[in-house]
């Protein structure tokens, strides 16, 4: 290489100049870092539809759930959520599961646990990404086949990830 030239430059010469696969092994060589985003072609479900799915087309009645979220968050980056239900978590009566679903980010089903009557007790905590303002909702399985939700609408100062 000549003195006073650029490694990089002189290997983006080397780019077939209509080729994307050429482009995206240029700029892996170069060491430059392309991050893609998934195609938008596809519809995500409503809220409605992907609570619906969850439970097989069973009704999904108000009770027995309790989601707890601050309902004004500032950053929606790491949202603490807990979901208690009520369930004496025995053999013959438990929770089988329980999914956190939200209404405006890109994948409505947020996270979906899987219990049993040896948990002991029905009571889940994680942290989640929002996108904006929206409203959550989580639904419980129980082992008699009947599915409980509660919604919780909350206020994001700061989202976390951005729709387009």
């Amino acid at each position: 290489m000549k003195p006073g030239t650029d490694e990089r430059a002189s290997r983006a010469d080397t780019i077939p100049a209509a080729s994307r696969r050429g482009l995206l092994q240029g700029a892996l060589g170069l060491g430059v870092l392309i991050a893609t985003r998934p195609s938008r072609g596809a519809t995500p479900p409503d809220l409605d539809d992907a609570i619906r799915a969850f439970a097989g087309g069973a009704k999904v009645s108000t009770g027995k759930v309790q989601l707890e979220v601050a309902p004004l968050v500032e950053n929606g980056n790491a949202v603490p959520i807990t979901v208690n239900v009520e369930s004496p978590m025995t053999a013959t009566e438990h929770v089988k599961s329980i999914a956190v679903f939200n209404e405006r980010n890109p994948q409505r089903d947020v996270v979906v646990f899987t219990l049993g009557p040896r948990a002991g007790r029905a009571r889940v905590a994680t942290r989640i990404r929002l996108a904006t303002s929206q409203k959550l909702v989580a639904v419980a399985q129980l082992s008699d086949g009947t599915f409980w939700q509660h919604g919780v609408d909350v206020i994001v100062t700061l989202a976390a990830c951005v729709e387009s």
